[in-house]
């Protein structure tokens, strides 16, 4: 088992061995590393990365291959004019980087700033722009949540119908298509932002999702660490029900992980408050819970639980395929293992650079 820690300066191998979670080979050391991704119908690696002045590049690596290989990144169309208030057209950052489902070889999904998604049908070759969302009337309304402007960070293929795509927006609500992006609904029916005045706070465009989270064995199913409280969905993201967690137990966060094989099993990288975005009294901790949102665990043997201040990015906590894995990794470069759900936790790396996401391959 291997994963990649896309980071602010690099992207780093960690490989398990019999003597455990080891670092391995280091690609882009110095350049920051936005997103990862492992094609899993082919093998193929993908990581972009966003160099500032010189701009956002992809590149991948083939099955086998040793080397990477630049690619074509994401281009907004030419924007020919630009009214008051309209967003500069011009790519920023790739947030999420999705494969299609498995039949549909070659087909990826980009989520960027400033909220464009993207296609691919030639594992990244090109790339087209969903102009059928791009050019919603709503999205004058989507705003930055974190970044300056809005995001796509969420991108969840329905693995029964390759056309059914679900994403997540900050700040822009859930949106779906069930035809391939041809056609886009706005479905975040059922949650609600307090950081908006009492008469906006149920508007579905102007929602928080931090990060959604599909179950791969009931696919009705998805889970959303929204920006004011967890949220769950039994009926493929047409509505949403917040979960509430007990007395001291904090729902603000990042991330999320759903069980690949329990549609009631999830769990979450709690940060105290929006305000103090740091562990509570100063001890991380991962919550889980097993019964669908009705109960919740906090875990934490194993994990620091004084003086600790590290803060889990949307894309920092995964889930293996046997759904016993875990890896969580930090704005601190520190990178912890589990191996039973959750219930104990190692650290397997240090004083890496702060991490912005993690993924198995």
């Amino acid at each position: 088992m291997k994963a990649m820690i896309a980071t602010r300066k690099g992207l780093f191998d960690l490989v398990r061995t019999d003597a455990g979670w080891q670092l391995g080979d280091i690609s882009f050391l110095g350049e920051p590393v936005s997103m990862c991704l492992h094609d899993q119908r082919d093998g193929a690696l993908y990581a972009a990365l966003n160099l500032g002045h010189f701009g956002v590049k992809l590149h991948r690596r083939d099955s086998e291959l040793a080397e990477w290989r630049e690619i074509a990144v994401p281009v907004y169309p030419e924007q020919l004019t630009r009214p008051e208030g309209e967003l500069e057209w011009k790519l920023k950052l790739i947030w999420s980087l999705v494969a299609g489902a498995s039949d549909e070889p070659g087909v990826l999904w980009a989520g960027t700033l400033p909220g464009g998604l993207f296609r691919s049908s030639d594992r990244g070759n090109s790339w087209e722009l969903m102009r059928s969302l791009w050019d919603q009337p709503g999205r004058k309304e989507w705003f930055g949540g974190g970044y300056d402007v809005p995001g796509i960070h969420s991108i969840c293929v329905d693995p029964r119908n390759s056309q059914h795509v679900v994403i997540g927006i900050s700040c822009g609500g859930v949106w779906q298509t069930r035809d391939g992006g041809a056609n886009w609904a706005l479905t975040a029916k059922g949650m609600q932002a307090s950081y908006m005045p009492p008469e906006l706070a149920d508007s579905e465009n102007i929602q928080d999702p931090h990060l959604l989270a599909r179950c791969p064995v009931a696919p009705d199913i998805l889970w959303c660490q929204h920006h004011n409280g967890i949220w769950r969905s039994e009926n493929n993201a047409a509505s949403w029900q917040q979960i509430m967690t007990p007395d001291g137990v904090s729902d603000f966060g990042f991330a999320v992980a759903a069980s690949p094989c329990q549609p009631d099993t999830a769990w979450f990288a709690p940060a105290e408050a929006d305000q103090r975005r740091v562990p509570k009294a100063g001890a991380l901790s991962v919550t889980r819970t097993r019964d669908g949102g009705k109960t919740f665990e906090v875990l934490s043997n194993g994990l620091p639980q004084q003086d600790c201040y590290d803060l889990i990015y949307r894309h920092g906590l995964i889930v293996a395929d046997d759904g016993k894995t875990l890896l969580m990794a930090s704005t601190t470069g520190n990178v912890w293992c589990s191996e039973n759900a959750g219930n104990d936790w190692r650290q397997v790396a240090a004083y890496l650079p702060p991490v912005y996401a993690i993924k198995f391959y």
